[in-house]
């Protein structure tokens, strides 16, 4: 049984330039801006704090609405939208379209007053669904750029580079653009966090535009879809998509990893989405160390996801993958025990939770670098963006069961519970990796 429709190449002959694989690493430079400086650090700590009302009981689960809405809205289009792809050939273009959604919507928090808790909701929620859009459109892009031999390379190349994004557009951000203290100085205070925001959207469109000028657009489209008509590819779509059974069964090996992914994949997205809430109101860090941790937290990140790049093509993605979860639940559990370990050692918990970030940030990048890496492995290139669809839809489905989980926790039992939800997730990832039969999904891969 053969899979009906997909994109065909051109001329995959193509050599490809190292200023094309430069072109796709932007992307990552230029979407790690959104997601820093909004979802992790910066606005996410802003909004709990002072768009959510002094006192109000449910401080973090309402960004969690937020996030969860976005990215069940993510979850939906991601499929679709990556078959949408695979149809017309056309991946630049919505891959255009989400960059300039989240751009604008980005800057649009500006506008945000204290108070104005579901014009922030409502806002997040566009600019975060195009982001998470736009990270499936660029993935989908490595299956046309990689071969198997450099693929978790190039992939970890893209991350590295996409931390040098996230430390630039911190460091303005947090050194430059805001600069007035919260307690002292706070009109002042939150008119800069609401122009960080305008200044986060402008870098993400501007540090984007390499992808799109250097970029080759390496597939055509289907017959019958040379001309964009939304209606019809929307269709055409919809009905592919209710053949997805055929997909899984056959790349079942592709769909197993999916599984696994959205486990260990939800302890990252808790890590990713709360981290400047749990640093800014569980610890009470002053602005200048949770700047400093925060830099220091990148350039670690910068360093671990290049350096499991290439540790990756010596030793493969999936003992990548099981080294880095091990990695990130002794840095969790480090966190956990924070207070009785620094009274033990009698150091400070800033020396001590600076130390922590830098050993268990050199792991982010890596795990996600590896897992993009897999699914082009294990997607023939022909189904790219349908199969990034899909990994996108998981990795949406990771940020709901993460979210959730946490917020429930840490609202209920405390913040420091939730640390052990985070631990759960990478357990249960780091064991059920190693089940993963990859060599045996490549094999399918090939043939398919």
């Amino acid at each position: 049984m053969t899979i009906q429709a997909g994109a065909h190449t051109k001329d995959m002959d193509q050599p490809v330039k190292k200023r094309e694989i430069f072109g796709w690493a932007m992307y990552d430079f230029a979407n790690s801006a959104y997601t820093t400086v909004v979802i992790t650090i910066v606005y996410s700590a802003f909004f709990v704090n002072y768009l959510v009302p002094e006192g109000a009981v449910w401080q973090d689960s309402y960004w969690s609405i937020a996030i969860v809405i976005s990215t069940v809205l993510a979850m939906l289009l991601a499929p679709i939208t990556g078959i949408l792809c695979d149809f017309s050939g056309r991946k630049k273009i919505f891959l255009g379209i989400t960059t300039l959604l989240c751009a604008l919507f980005t800057a649009m928090l500006g506008l945000v007053n204290p108070g104005q808790i579901w014009l922030g909701i409502f806002i997040v929620v566009i600019s975060n669904t195009a982001w998470m859009l736009g990270e499936v459109f660029c993935a989908s892009f490595l299956t046309d750029i990689a071969n198997q031999q450099n693929m978790g390379k190039i992939s970890g190349i893209g991350w590295g580079v996409g931390y040098v994004g996230a430390l630039i557009s911190l460091i303005i951000a947090l050194k430059i653009v805001i600069t007035a203290d919260p307690d002292t100085e706070t009109s002042a205070f939150i008119s800069q966090n609401q122009l960080a925001m305008v200044f986060t959207g402008l870098f993400f469109l501007l540090a984007a535009l390499p992808t799109f000028l250097l970029v080759k657009e390496r597939s055509k489209p289907q017959p019958g879809f040379e001309t964009i008509h939304f209606p019809t590819l929307l269709k055409a779509s919809i009905k592919r998509l209710a053949h997805t059974w055929t997909i899984v069964h056959q790349l079942p090996i592709l769909f197993q990893f999916f599984l696994v992914f959205l486990l260990y994949m939800a302890g990252i997205e808790i890590i990713v989405k709360f981290f400047g809430i749990y640093v800014e109101a569980e610890l009470k860090f002053t602005t200048a160390e949770k700047t400093n941790i925060f830099l220091a937290l990148q350039i670690s990140a910068l360093f671990g996801a290049v350096a499991f790049g290439y540790l990756e093509s010596a030793i493969g993605p999936k003992k990548t993958i099981f080294l880095s979860l091990v990695w990130w639940i002794v840095g969790t559990l480090a966190i956990y025990f924070l207070r009785p370990v620094t009274e033990f050692l009698g150091i400070s918990i800033t020396s001590y939770f600076t130390a922590v970030a830098l050993m268990t940030g050199a792991g982010l990048g890596a795990t996600q670098s590896a897992s993009r890496a897999i699914v082009g492995l294990l997607s023939p290139k022909k189904y790219s963006a349908e199969l990034f669809g899909f990994w996108g839809f998981f990795a949406k489905g990771a940020t709901i069961l993460g979210s959730l989980s946490y917020s429930l926790v840490a609202d209920t039992m405390g913040r420091e519970s939730g640390l052990l939800v985070i631990v759960g997730f990478f357990a249960l990832g780091a064991i059920t990796i190693l089940l993963v039969p990859l060599e045996k999904g490549l094999k399918m891969a090939r043939e398919e």
